[in-house]
């Protein structure tokens, strides 16, 4: 993936600033995060996330020792992913915060990711079994998962700001 280079640097670099700035919302916000679940929907995931986007451009720049390990470390993540954005969902109905979030934010908060990590992980399967094309899968759910990462911690931002000035 040498021609990638330039990307997943990028990519990479997009990531680990972008959790930074999340720390940066969180502490801004931090009064208006009373429940642990609204934390792990919007904070704590949107850092996952971002995160997910640093882990996968460090893989593809490593030296690792081959397409094998490489293929499988991503498919790894996204199945972790996977996992973390079910546990997600849950703590979401089990706190009944999900009644409460409207459709356009579960499209962006779950279904995009949820569909990022699927899509990481078919990515790791097929670069470990050197599918063509594989690169292209992959650079598809690194840019859903940071597009989705963005356009959400942008929404908590506004969000947590317009709480403060309203007082509530």
């Amino acid at each position: 993936m040498r021609e990638w280079h330039e990307f997943y640097t990028l990519a990479g670099t997009a990531g680990a600033t972008l959790v930074g700035l999340m720390f940066v919302a969180a502490s801004v916000g931090s009064t208006n995060w009373s429940r642990r679940a609204a934390l792990r929907v919007f904070l704590s995931a949107t850092v996952v996330h971002f995160s997910t986007v640093l882990c996968v451009s460090l893989f593809v720049l490593a030296p690792l020792p081959g397409v094998l390990v490489f293929g499988c470390l991503v498919a790894a993540i996204g199945c972790i992913g996977m996992i973390y954005c079910g546990i997600v969902v849950l703590d979401s109905v089990r706190d009944g915060l999900a009644k409460h979030i409207d459709w356009d934010d579960r499209i962006w908060y779950a279904g995009l990711p949820i569909v990022g990590y699927l899509t990481l992980s078919g990515a790791g399967v097929a670069e470990a079994l050197q599918v063509e094309h594989a690169e292209l899968v992959l650079t598809g759910a690194i840019v859903l998962l940071l597009i989705a990462g963005i356009r959400n911690a942008w929404d908590i931002t506004v969000w947590a700001v317009t709480r403060q000035r309203n007082g509530q």
